[in-house]
């Protein structure tokens, strides 16, 4: 409890300063989703197996707050985990037609066993023309115990509404490095020291329900397939399904 109180003020601390002064009505939005695994950048962070997740977003005043709660079952990866609960606070504005945005991100593990937590934080830049969506980032997480040194992501993604149809294709990159001081628990981000990742999807949108498939994949090597912190089986190419519905 009190390592998840520290992060959230160190959260609150990174993120003073970047907001800008503005004056806009606070919106919120909430979703539920179903997942036949809870994965991010290529990587399964639920052992392969069906997850529930939820999410909370407000904007008020410049200010971008979201928290998301998602079982991951007693995950390796993230020494035997329930569930992670990922806490973010940030800003964006708009140049021109390109949306900014900067944030800070922290991730907590309910139920893990020794210092699974960590923070990251990183900056987008997105770009709309007509029924397309681009989006260009980097986010990264300095140096800490949890996570065996240091982690930067960069990653571009588009997606495009398909005229007269209520599908949209979605596509995206990215590629994880870093400098170790734990091989072991560097592996939990990125496997192998570095790796590169890819998706290609189509969702289904229906007023407040979306339905989702989509095809991950890595580079990462299946040699040497599970070691303390990491099952590198869980990272080969694989068609994941995805229902959320919106609130």
């Amino acid at each position: 409890m009190i390592r998840h109180l520290r992060m959230r003020g160190v959260l609150a601390a990174a993120t003073c300063g970047l907001i800008p002064p503005a004056v806009a009505q606070e919106t919120r939005s909430a979703t539920l989703e179903a997942m036949s695994e809870e994965e991010r950048r290529g990587l399964s962070w639920s052992e392969g197996r069906a997850a529930l997740g939820g999410d909370l977003h407000v904007s008020t005043g410049g200010l971008i707050a979201s928290a998301r709660a998602v079982t991951i079952r007693n995950s390796i990866r993230h020494g035997g985990a329930d569930a992670v609960v990922d806490l973010a606070l940030g800003t964006g504005w708009d140049v021109g037609a390109v949306k900014l945005r900067t944030e800070v991100v922290g991730h907590a593990f309910v139920g893990a066993r020794g210092q699974m937590d960590y923070v990251e934080a990183g900056g987008s830049a997105s770009y709309a023309y007509g029924p397309l969506f681009a989006t260009v980032g980097v986010i990264g997480a300095p140096s800490q115990r949890a996570i065996g040194g240091s982690n930067v992501h960069v990653y571009a993604d588009l997606n495009a509404g398909i005229p007269g149809t209520p599908l949209t294709v979605l596509a995206g990159v990215g590629h994880s490095s870093g400098k170790s001081s734990d091989s072991v628990r560097a592996d939990r981000l990125r496997p192998g020291g570095r790796y590169s990742n890819w998706r290609l999807g189509l969702e289904h949108r229906r007023n407040r329900v979306t339905i989702g498939v989509d095809y991950i994949g890595t580079d990462v090597s299946a040699a040497g397939a599970v070691d303390t912190f990491a099952d590198r089986r869980n990272a080969m190419d694989r068609i994941i399904g995805r229902l959320q519905v919106s609130f």
